[in-house]
């Protein structure tokens, strides 16, 4: 009998009933070092003190009234990352999956204004994830997101990650966009370097195409910058953010020179609770706390408190993990282990990671994660190492 929770996941035998900055509280009492904050969405980690009374304000005050009407937190936010970013414009959705489709959407429907309705094209890559949707599937390309979800959304050229011969050849005069994750996160923790960037910018220059970076991941101050790109020194022509930008509340976004966003006039995209009050009063407040002076400055230097600890901790078990990859507080320990194994041997050990592609242990803990507990975690990452290793 199918259970009334449909079963699409691999559940953990965890059930967690309460956070504490990095810590979760298991119903049996037990305290786990959190070093995966919902996949990258609880930045700012659980019951942040400012997101608690940023939500409760606004709850007392009003939920929903739609998009029909104009809602002071949604622009608020909107001038918040207008300011702080390259982004002239701002779409609210509710998850990084529809940020995906918008982002498909926009870039198709600026070049059918342009007169060039032929030019429906997208590049992407090998390895990627942005999302379970129809346009997010047909994206990322590979058998286990698309087997037995056909016919496919068309217009997508898959290329192999790092490949950039191949990119030149294949971005031509009917390629819409070329869309990318600066760090993949699924595919393994892998940052696409600071030079690629910077040539992918120049190739969409040269050829018109337009440029999308799906930081729903890597972005909101998971590097030590805002966002990952800006290592680069570049920017894109449209961006999907969501995870870290609600701080754990559903939240996500869509952001846009004002070229890139021109064909996106009233009727053409909506969403009924992108961009609600409570979604944005608490986005607003992530913002405020990621802005603020120190902090980015403050996520690099435990980033590379971790990630010197993590070195350690690889050459204490070469058995077990090979080397430390990623960017900021987005750190993936390769393994020679399975790294399910490793993952599971960590329930023991009282410490959450996320298993990723490539063999890979995602790290990516709250950034607000103290330096006592980074040398907890990676004390708890030794024990569960040294099991797997027995």
């Amino acid at each position: 009998m199918i259970p009334s929770v449909l079963p699409t996941y691999n559940r953990a035998p965890l059930t967690f009933v309460k956070g504490e900055g990095a810590w979760l509280i298991e119903a049996d009492g037990r305290r786990f070092l959190d070093l995966g904050a919902g996949i990258a969405v609880n930045a700012l980690g659980h019951a942040h003190p400012a997101l608690i009374e940023a939500l409760s304000e606004q709850a007392h005050a009003l939920w929903h009234t739609s998009n029909l009407y104009r809602i002071p937190q949604q622009e608020a936010l909107a001038d918040a990352l207008v300011e702080a970013t390259f982004a002239d414009t701002v779409f609210f959705t509710n998850s990084g999956t529809e940020s995906c489709e918008l982002a498909v959407k926009m870039a198709r429907k600026y070049w059918y204004e342009e007169g060039q309705a032929d030019r429906t094209e997208i590049v992407a890559f090998t390895g990627s994830f942005h999302g379970r949707s129809s346009a997010g599937i047909a994206a990322a390309g590979s058998e286990k997101m698309t087997k037995g979800f056909g016919p496919l959304l068309p217009g997508f050229t898959h290329l192999e990650f790092g490949d950039h011969d191949a990119l030149k050849a294949a971005v031509t005069d009917k390629t819409a966009a070329v869309l990318i994750e600066p760090v993949q996160g699924e595919g393994g923790i892998r940052p696409v370097p600071d030079h690629c960037l910077k040539g992918l910018r120049e190739l969409c220059d040269e050829t018109g195409a337009l440029l999308i970076f799906d930081e729903v991941q890597c972005g909101m101050g998971r590097t030590g910058r805002l966002f990952a790109h800006e290592w680069a020194g570049i920017a894109p022509d449209i961006m999907m953010v969501a995870k870290g930008i609600g701080g754990g509340f559903p939240l996500g976004a869509v952001l846009a020179s004002e070229k890139a966003a021109s064909g996106m006039t009233a009727g053409t995209h909506g969403s009924t609770y992108g961009g609600n009050p409570l979604g944005c009063a608490v986005g607003l407040k992530v913002m405020e706390v990621m802005t603020a002076p120190g902090f980015l400055d403050g996520v690099s230097r435990r980033a590379a408190h971790l990630r010197q600890r993590l070195e350690g901790l690889v050459a204490e078990h070469p058995e077990v993990f090979t080397e430390v990859r990623g960017s900021g507080l987005m750190l993936g320990l390769v393994c020679k282990a399975t790294n399910t194994d490793v993952m599971k041997a960590g329930y023991e050990a009282e410490i959450l990671t996320v298993p990723a592609g490539d063999n890979v242990l995602r790290l990516l803990p709250p950034l607000t994660i103290t330096e006592e507990e980074i040398g907890e975690a990676v004390s708890r990452l030794g024990r569960a190492a040294s099991a797997v290793a027995a």
